[in-house]
């Protein structure tokens, strides 16, 4: 029998794995490191509202399951001015000192590493910072009015996330990272797939290079419909679109990246993860998308949220317990 991390590599890399993976099994998630924590702070539930480093204002009310930028206050009202608003912060200068990673080390020193890859964490990512920074309705607004200007700002964005996944390979050596940035709804991107290419694209390739290049698998988080741009997320070297929603065509997927990238995902949160949902919805939701898309390789069943845990902790169990069940019935 594969350890954990043996068979999340086997599926990922389209080899020979034993069952199915279960969500988030065979990684270690990584929380705390002192890049996100010098830009982000302490955040948690009913925290008094407070500005990132991006200056940006962020919310995170009580009983709500994660923080939120404040989407009244606008850190750059003009993109064409970007600058004059905005001061990238220096993680180099900041987040590059030894003694700065040592709690962080020791944590990540605790991982079985035969069992579980090490997986680092890359929140808010270039669209997301977008409209942190601006608002939803500016930040479409702007990929029309202003693109110079956009693609500017998505270059300063990228080379600074580019500093930070450098922060942590020299420090952690990771084996993966979750790099978080949603690109669409349910039905489609938030710009046209044009515009996708011509902002975004450029401003994730050197990043995402850097990583390929020191053999750190990417995991993107992006609950979206991204099938337009499937063929752009292989060539920036993603090996696993975590968050795929079943809007998307997945089996069509599946045969067109013939094992290139690993799909994460298929189960629908808004059917399983309701306080009202039941064993037998929870069940039969998760079943479907084993039984549907499984048989096409390099999946993983998962909840389409960027990270470990349902809101509700009951239908974790659930749904690890029947893609288990699925498991045996597809793999022997």
């Amino acid at each position: 029998m594969l350890t954990r991390k043996q068979n999340l590599l086997e599926t990922i890399r389209g080899g020979r794995p034993d069952r199915l993976v279960r969500q988030f099994e065979g990684t270690a998630m990584l929380t705390g490191d002192p890049v996100n924590f010098y830009v982000r702070g302490d955040r948690h539930p009913g925290m008094e509202p407070k500005y990132d480093l991006w200056g940006s204002r962020i919310l995170w009310p009580a009983g709500e399951p994660g923080a939120i930028p404040d989407s009244s206050y606008k850190v750059i009202p003009d993109v064409a001015s970007w600058r004059d608003f905005v001061k990238v912060p220096d993680l180099i200068a900041n987040c590059s000192a030894d003694e700065l990673w040592e709690p962080f080390l020791e944590k990540a020193a605790r991982v079985d590493r035969d069992e579980d890859l090490t997986m680092v964490f890359a929140p808010t990512g270039i669209f997301e910072r977008f409209h942190f920074l601006m608002g939803f309705e500016d930040t479409l607004c702007n990929f029309l009015l202003e693109p110079e200007a956009m693609a500017d700002l998505a270059m300063a964005i990228g080379e600074y996330r580019y500093q930070g996944y450098k922060l942590m390979v020299e420090h952690v050596h990771p084996d993966a990272i979750l790099s978080h940035d949603d690109w669409g709804s349910k039905s489609s991107l938030f710009v046209p797939p044009e515009s996708w290419r011509e902002i975004m694209l450029p401003a994730y390739r050197k990043g995402y290079d850097y990583l390929h290049e020191h053999g750190v698998l990417i995991i993107h988080h992006s609950d979206s419909f991204c099938e337009p741009i499937i063929e752009d997320m292989v060539d920036l070297h993603i090996d696993v679109w975590q968050g795929v929603l079943p809007q998307n065509d997945i089996v069509k997927l599946q045969k067109q990246l013939a094992g290139r990238m690993t799909l994460s995902g298929g189960i629908d949160a808004a059917v399983v993860d309701r306080p009202d949902s039941t064993e037998e919805e929870i069940r039969a939701e998760t079943r479907r998308a084993c039984m549907t898309y499984a048989p096409g390789g390099c999946f993983i069943p998962c909840l389409t949220y960027g990270g470990p845990g349902a809101i509700y902790p009951r239908v974790d169990d659930i749904i690890n317990d029947e893609i288990a069940r699925c498991s045996e019935e597809l793999f022997g």
